[in-house]
């Protein structure tokens, strides 16, 4: 049931997403979402299997906290990665290389 939760959460953080980070062609709208979801889950998993209980708030602090960070950072990191990408492609396009 807890992980219903973090699967709701993301679902909203899917709807400000698009009005929090800047436009980008790199990737889709539903990826800051997933990559907020599986990291909340990485941190939901992590922290049961350090012992905190899922009445505490610390648990559900984290993962509230934890999961926008993961977002931004995941997908400014991913946006960065792929421009860099294009533009190695395009370089190698305009030398001649195999398209």
């Amino acid at each position: 049931m807890e992980i219903a939760v973090i699967v709701v959460y993301a679902l909203i953080l899917a709807l400000v997403v698009p009005f929090v980070l800047p436009p980008s062609d790199h990737y889709g709208r539903l990826v800051p979402a997933g990559i907020a979801l599986i990291g909340g889950c990485v941190i939901w998993l992590a922290l049961t299997w350090l012992g905190l209980n899922y009445q505490e708030a610390w648990i559900w602090l984290a993962v509230m906290l934890g999961m926008p960070a993961i977002a931004w950072f995941g997908t400014r990191a991913l946006d960065r990665i792929r421009k860099k990408q294009e533009l190695e492609r395009l370089e190698q396009i305009r030398l001649g290389g195999k398209a």
